[in-house]
């Protein structure tokens, strides 16, 4: 089994703890190579969708907002402060999982030098810090800086394959209701910001049949990946 295979293997097979908060990639990790963390592990997840989906085309052109240059190509290694400068970054249009990004701690391409990864469908948000060395990407659309504090007039419907949404920019806060999912192939998480740690996920579920979940204004973002539609229903 190749690497990118792995990696979006475990994508599909996501571990919900019982505090209903962490998915993590580190558990297979160095069997599969896939993902871990030192200090905040982080799902090799499955998720993500274009950035259209959540919300209103004009909060997403605000969200979109950024210093001009500061694009990150979808595929390569680069060194953060020289190749990529720290801050909130966004890919769209990612498809089938073929996305894969990662925050790294170094260059040795070891296990533990991985801080978050991802395997993305649709949209992903990603916060590169300052103390990070590397970012990785493959298969991705290219990264976009956004500014971190940009409003917008956010929507009331999602796709329930359609990633990461930024509450108040792509999504409003309130309860939502998705159905129709089939054998947990639904997941969705409430994380209070775009850093991908396990600290970061406030709740998450893997979801057969109904689901509804409350996001609050309060939190960063909102994702879903295998999910029906999801409507605001309060």
């Amino acid at each position: 089994m190749s690497q990118q295979q792995q990696r979006n293997w475990f994508a599909r097979h996501k571990v919900l703890t019982a505090a209903g908060a962490v998915v993590a990639v580190i558990a297979i990790g160095a069997a599969m190579g896939g993902g871990g963390d030192t200090d905040t592990p982080t799902a090799g997840a499955k998720q993500e969708q274009p950035a259209k989906q959540g919300g209103d085309k004009k909060a997403q052109d605000k969200a979109a907002d950024k210093p001009k240059g500061a694009t990150i190509d979808g595929d390569g290694d680069f060194e953060v402060g020289s190749d990529a400068k720290p801050g909130l970054y966004r890919s769209t249009g990612n498809k089938d999982a073929g996305c894969y990004w990662e925050r790294a701690k170094d260059a040795s391409s070891e296990t533990d030098s991985i801080l978050a990864n991802d395997n993305v469908t649709g949209t992903a948000y990603v916060e590169i810090k300052a103390t990070d060395k590397l970012f990785k990407s493959t298969g991705c659309g290219t990264w976009e800086a956004v500014d971190a504090k940009a409003k917008g007039t956010p929507g009331t419907t999602l796709k329930g394959d359609g990633g990461m949404f930024k509450v108040g920019v792509d999504i409003a806060p309130g309860t939502y209701k998705s159905t129709g999912n089939k054998d947990a192939e639904c997941y969705w998480e409430r994380a209070k910001d775009a850093s991908h740690g396990t600290d970061s996920i406030l709740a998450n579920d893997n979801v057969t049949g109904t689901a509804i979940v409350k996001v609050g204004a309060s939190d960063g973002y909102f994702k879903s990946s295998g999910c029906g539609d999801w409507a605001k229903t309060g």
